[in-house]
Order: structure tokens, then sequence, then C-alpha cells
């Protein structure tokens, strides 16, 4: 960092009247150590399977691309960390060496996030899966615990059903003390009939389609007291399944899964039949949590149950529709309006089942204010430093009835688009400088938004830390959420 830009960080901090927290930052695992506590665990077999997992980019890179498609693998990471600047690199491998370094970085206490443990939960063989995730968690509760007055380490959850979800849960929060936790934001699940075909599965982002009931899963995380956060890729299915371009695949990847979990929880009612919950949606910004919310209240308003009766096809007068055809009809359609009737079925069919016609109807709402208050309560979104889009959380005149959507000060250190872990506060506080957000706004973005969605479910998430003295002040302050 330049010696203007050090002088102008130290003097944005100086003027700051908060602590800052990173609310999703990353280490990078040394995979010697994983592998010694994947073999304690479950022996050095499915160590060796584990190693495979990782090493699948280089040993599929002989193959056709049509085999590679048929096996549905994709262009994955590759040059993925800062090298450039060696100790940075240092400092995502040594949570010790982060620890020191972050005052100096301008971030005061960080919730950092694995980078191949995130890849985990997502296994297919529930063998080497949920080996896999205590291994990582095991691995990280040992390297991270000494630091834990600056850092608090999220611990992988896989959510192939809700049993293996708890147990991991109880693992993680009352074996290993892990304060924070990521879960795996889908299951790809095979299709009905096409085997081991990795290329045919569909997403289970547990929704009302779900085959399985997720609610144990809320539930223990309520009673274990750490907040859901989510942050899967959505790399290899959809349109991002190139096998020749990371860049797009990646591009809007986090923001493509976590809309899937983020849209499929709220449609299942979830923050509605946990309302003391908080749930995080990482990396992916904040813009398409405000088009989602803004669908919703959209869709609710024109197709909720109150609403839904305009659109049935039994209101139409066939009797006007056969006139206005007769006066103004071109001679084909006069030629076939006989068949008037069944035309007008397309899209419009009146036998719709009547049991299914409110697709809102597992929300729990009863008007679009209880959007209002899950998007503006319980839903958080973890945005980059450098993201321009992160001002329109703080809109309150283009969000539907002055909604301030939560956005997560999250810097994304210990990955390649931050070559320089110094400038991430200098980036965020650019949109103060334009004129985007205010003071305030960067201070719930930077530090008052964290507080809510760690504090809110744990009171003691800070306990502790650096941070503990000014957390407890803002969660004695705050007002209620429904009146922010």
């Amino acid at each position: 960092m330049s010696e203007p830009d050090l002088a102008k960080l130290e003097k944005i901090r100086a003027n700051l009247d908060h602590p800052v927290i990173d609310g999703d930052g990353h280490l990078v695992e040394y995979l010697p150590a994983v592998r010694e506590h994947i073999v304690d665990l479950a022996g050095p077999g499915l160590a060796a399977d584990l190693e495979t997992v990782f090493n699948a980019a280089r040993l599929t890179q002989d193959l056709e691309i049509e085999q590679r498609r048929a096996l549905g693998l994709f262009r994955m990471s590759w040059w993925a960390f800062p090298t450039a600047n060696s100790l940075d690199r240092a400092a995502a491998l040594l949570p010790g060496l982060m620890a020191e370094r972050l005052p100096e970085i301008g971030i005061d206490f960080a919730v950092l996030y694995p980078t191949l443990g995130l890849t985990v939960p997502h296994i297919d063989a529930p063998d080497l899966r949920r080996a896999a995730c205590r291994a990582f968690n095991g691995y990280y509760a040992e390297i991270c615990n000494p630091h834990a007055d600056r850092i608090a380490p999220a611990a992988v959850i896989p959510m192939h059903s809700p049993k293996e979800a708890v147990e991991e849960l109880d693992y993680a929060v009352e074996t290993l003390g892990f304060r924070a936790v990521v879960l795996a934001g889908y299951v790809a699940r095979p299709l009905l009939g096409a085997g081991e075909l990795r290329a045919a599965r569909w997403i289970d982002s547990f929704g009302p389609d779900s085959p399985l009931d997720y609610d144990p899963v809320w539930t223990r995380c309520l009673e274990l007291g750490v907040s859901p956060t989510f942050h899967s890729s959505a790399m290899g299915w959809g349109s991002r399944v190139s096998q020749s371009s990371y860049v797009s695949n990646h591009i809007g990847n986090f923001a493509t899964a976590g809309e899937a979990t983020c849209r499929s929880l709220f449609l299942a009612g979830v923050p509605r039949r946990f309302p003391e919950l908080r749930f995080a949606f990482l990396e992916g910004g904040v813009a398409w949590g405000a088009n989602l919310y803004c669908d919703l209240v959209g869709h609710f308003e024109k197709r909720g149950a109150g609403a839904i009766g305009q659109f049935d096809p039994r209101n139409l007068d066939s009797k006007k529709m056969q006139d206005w055809i007769r006066r103004y009809g071109a001679d084909s359609v006069l030629r076939t309006i006989d068949d008037l009737e069944p035309a007008l079925r397309l899209l419009s069919d009146p036998e719709e089942d009547p049991a299914s016609q409110d697709e809102f109807r597992h929300a729990g709402l009863s008007g679009p204010e209880d959007i209002r208050s899950v998007f503006a309560d319980q839903f958080f979104f973890g945005c980059e430093a450098d993201d321009p889009m992160n001002a329109i959380a703080f809109d309150e005149k283009l969000n539907p009835m002055g909604a301030r959507l939560r956005a997560l000060f999250s810097s994304d250190i210990g990955h390649w688009d931050v070559p320089d872990m110094q400038t991430v506060l200098l980036e965020a506080w650019e949109l103060v400088e334009r004129g985007q957000l205010s003071e305030r706004d960067f201070r719930d973005f930077s530090f008052g938004n964290a507080v809510r969605l760690f504090g809110a479910t744990n009171p003691d998430f800070f306990s502790g830390t650096k941070v503990e003295k000014a957390c407890r002040m803002e969660m004695s302050q705050a007002l209620p959420e429904s009146d922010s």
C-alpha cells in the first residue's frame, strides 16, 4: 500500500466511532494438517479419496469436453490466491498472523470462512462428506481457538438430510466450540432414473418442494444460538458450466446460489416460523436481494391469495369476447371463432387445483409488510468491499415500503479478488466519499449489521473479543428490529 493510502486508511479509522467487523473473510487451509485430522477420524483411505476430490481439475484435464460435461465437470478455480504479496498469502494460511494483522488492515474482528472447506458439504459420498466436514472443522478449531479475541471461524455443515445437519451442528458447536456455522445452501439431488450421472441433478434449496422437512435444522440452530449462513457456489449448474472459462462460471455464482436458498426459505415460510433466527447469504452482494425483495412484493400484490382471483378464467365474459371478435377480428380469427374457448384456456385453465392456487400459502404472510419485515430484519447479505451496488441496501426511497436491507461488510480477504488486504476498508469507504452512503449507513454496513446477525441469535457471540464492549452497547441501545 502506498504511503498516501496508508495515511488515508489511518484517518478513516481514527474518525470512526465504532469498530469494524468483517462478516466474511477467508482463511486458506494447509491441507497436510487437514489430512492428519481426516486420517485420525476415518483412516488413510478416505484421506486419499479427499485428495482425489481436490485434484479433480488436474486429473480430468485430458478428458474430451463432452466427457467432462457428462461427468458434471466445469472449469474450476485456478490461480485463486494473491501471490505478489506474500505476507497476505501467509496471513490467509496462518490465523495467528491474520489476527495480528487485522488492526493494520482496518478490521477489529473477523468472521472467517473456509476456502476448500466450503466444497466438502457438497461431496456425494456420505462417509467421505461426513469425515471431511469433521476434519475441516477440527482443523479450524485447533488453529483458530488461540485467537478467538480477533477471529471466529465458521464450521461447515452438510445438508443432505436434516439428521446429518443436526448431528454436525451439535458436534461443531457443543464439542468443538464454534460460534459461527456455514450450512450448505442446497443439495444437488439425482433425477429419478439418472443414476450417478452428475450432469442430471436437480437443486434442492430446502423450499416447499423439498422431499425432506428441514425445520429440525432451523430449530437446532436456534437452540444452539447460531445464525445460519450460506456460502455455496452455483458453479457447475445452470449456465455456469463452461469448460474453458472460470470467469464465466464465477461471475454471479454466489448471488445465484444465495438467491435460490433465500427465495426457497422465504416461500417455505422458514423466517416467519423462526422469527428469532437471522440468515446470511454471503459474497453475492445485496443487489440480488433487493431485486428478490421487489419481485416478491410485486408477485404477492398481484398473485397472493387475496389477488389471484382477478386472473380466474371464469371471470371472462365469453359472449362479449365473441362480439368483439366479430367486430374487430381478422378473417383468420373469424374463421376459427368456434375454437375460441380452447384457445382462451391456454395458460388460463379454470380447472387449476384450488388447493395450490395460493403459491404464498407456506410463507405465512398477512400482507406485504411481512415481506418487508423478513428482508429488513432477518435476512443479511454479504457484500464485498468494492461492490458499488452496496448502496442499494440503504436506499429507502428505492426499496418498497422504505426498507433498509442488511448489507454486511464482507472483505473476502484471502482470495484473488483482494490482492492487497489493506485496501478493503478504503474501497468500502469510497461509497461514503461519493455520497452514496451516509456515515450512518457505513456504520450499519461495517459494524451494526454484523452485531445484529450474530448477536440476535447469540447475545454472547462477541464475549471475550476485542469488540465485546462496543457490541454489547450496540445490542443494548438497538431499537426493536421491526421499528428500525
